[in-house]
């Protein structure tokens, strides 16, 4: 399954209807998105446009740029299924249908930092098995973490700074958020509110 080429769906029976219309993304949006309050053309954009989302994964070495939510017809499944397949545990190529909700969190966060280089997803979805691993070699890997359930990401931004992309994701009011400087990162999810560092 190639995961670098944007697909569209070719049917109605393709397509998901939305969990989040436009009225639900801009109550959330206006809710808690500190920046995006601030600018409001980052919020219409957000609202009246196509959602995609650009990326690269080190692990895989695949660019993902792919469009999954539109206003007509909702969040795209064979969109998300393209997703998922490209944030997939590179340990083993198990794959787990990523929430529509932490996609829109790095949707979000695209808009936030408008950089012109895609984020680096460095962790995606991990298989219970993996996350064992994990776990078992280091006490920062939550045994029961979101990315089992595929509701987490790890992400960096190349030549930017990891202070600045944890401030971003703070400000979107949505999910939790851990800072990791020592290695580089940030963490997004779909649960609870929450921040670490």
């Amino acid at each position: 399954m190639r995961a670098d080429v944007a697909l569209q769906p070719s049917s109605k029976q393709d397509r998901e209807r939305p969990e989040l219309n436009r009225r639900s993304f801009l109550k959330w949006a206006a809710g808690g998105v500190g920046a995006l309050a601030i600018a409001p053309e980052l919020l219409q954009a957000a609202i009246l446009s196509e959602r995609y989302l650009v990326f690269y994964n080190p692990n895989t070495g695949e660019n993902i740029r792919q469009v999954y939510w539109t206003p007509r017809d909702g969040y795209i499944r064979e969109s998300i299924g393209q997703i998922s397949w490209a944030l997939r545990d590179h340990h083993n190529d198990q794959v787990r249908q990523f929430d529509a909700g932490v996609l829109d969190q790095l949707y979000a966060l695209q808009l936030q930092i408008g950089s012109g280089n895609p984020i680096h997803v460095i962790s995606g979805y991990r298989s219970p098995s993996t996350n064992r691993m994990l776990a078992e070699g280091s006490s920062r890997v939550a045994r029961n973490s979101y990315h089992i359930q595929a509701m987490a990401l790890d992400v960096r931004t190349p030549g930017g700074r990891i202070s600045e992309l944890y401030r971003a994701a703070r400000s979107l009011g949505a999910g939790g958020v851990g800072y990791y400087p020592r290695s580089n990162f940030i963490h997004i999810d779909s649960g609870p509110v929450r921040y670490w560092s």
